[in-house]
């Protein structure tokens, strides 16, 4: 009797799927729709993987930050920062170690502080990351004088950003690589565990022995550390480094980890919904810019996304 009970509560539910759903009804629309203009290519769709990967990568960061109830504005402005300092690095002739060094140590260093202004100050988050959002951006303006870096490492180059490893292109590879290792950290892991339990129920967690500070702090280096590596993505990609890497990626982060289905209120996370979520925000502007759509009907667009998703997670907690 008891197996047929849990059988029942575990039915499906296709309101969990909502993103996967979305996200095959967005193919098929702008598959019918622009299919004559290549939408459907191979170069067309592997570009569009190439462009989302650094949402994704950031993404998968931020998951953890939202799922403990926090929120990390400054990820953007860290990856332009973190682009520069490695450009800098290996333009100073520090070699591609020296390099990558330097610029995932800028995100770390970010993450440091933005942790503990949250867990030592009880500074909310939102306020935390706002203000080093800007410091960090006003930072990388200046230390350049908004001055791209050339970088003609081409190992580094090919390693961070434009190579193809035959057909598949290295983005795919980290993404991939970094999504099976934060999928098995959130779910399979006592910190994956931790984390849901801190965003799901501070006092409750801290009761039952959870390190609640320690986590947040634990999790802010995380999203510190992956917008410095999506900012060596962006330098090798576009073999530079520039102030205007990252910008007004923070949204897009945001909004690909809420439409995946991680709640905005901390407790329930999911990284596979916010890679979908990422390359269904990708392909959605792709579709618009090939449909000749310009940049501020993409953002008006991108705003409704932000706004459907948070009333889907909110619903999601009521049930």
């Amino acid at each position: 009797m008891g197996s047929h009970t849990v059988t029942r509560k575990k039915s499906f539910d296709w309101r969990n799927y909502i993103v996967y759903l979305a996200f095959i009804g967005v193919i098929i629309y702008f598959s019918a729709t622009l299919y004559d203009q290549g939408f459907v290519s191979t170069d067309n769709l592997l570009n569009i993987i190439r462009q989302t990967a650094m949402i994704s990568l950031m993404g998968l960061a931020m998951t953890f930050v939202i799922s403990t109830g926090e929120i990390d504005l400054s990820v953007g402005s860290i990856a332009a920062l973190s682009s520069l300092t490695a450009a800098l690095t290996l333009q100073a002739g520090y070699g591609l170690i020296g390099g990558v060094a330097v610029g995932l140590g800028t995100g770390l260093l970010v993450g440091l502080v933005n942790g503990l202004l949250v867990t030592k100050l009880a500074i909310p988050s939102f306020l935390v990351t706002l203000g080093t959002m800007g410091t960090v951006a006003g930072l990388a303006m200046w230390i350049t004088d908004t001055a791209p870096v050339p970088i003609v490492d081409s190992t580094f180059n090919f390693v961070f950003g434009s190579g193809d490893i035959g057909p598949i292109p290295i983005l795919l590879v980290w993404t991939v690589a970094a999504t099976i290792i934060a999928h098995i950290l959130l779910r399979k892991t006592s910190f994956g565990r931790q984390t849901l339990a801190t965003g799901g129920n501070e006092s409750a967690a801290r009761f039952s022995g959870v390190k609640t500070q320690r986590i947040k702090l634990l999790v802010f280096l995380g999203s510190g550390f992956m917008a410095g590596f999506a900012g060596l993505l962006y330098a090798g990609r576009m073999h530079a480094g520039r102030f205007t890497f990252g910008e007004g990626d923070e949204l897009s982060v945001i909004a690909a980890v809420i439409l995946g289905g991680t709640s905005l209120f901390g407790g329930v996370g999911t990284v596979i919904g916010t890679v979908i979520g990422s390359l269904m925000i990708g392909t959605i502007n792709n579709g618009l810019i090939i449909m000749g759509l310009d940049v501020s009907q993409q953002m008006i667009i991108k705003g409704l996304i932000i706004i459907l998703a948070v009333a889907f997670g909110k619903k999601a907690i009521k049930r």
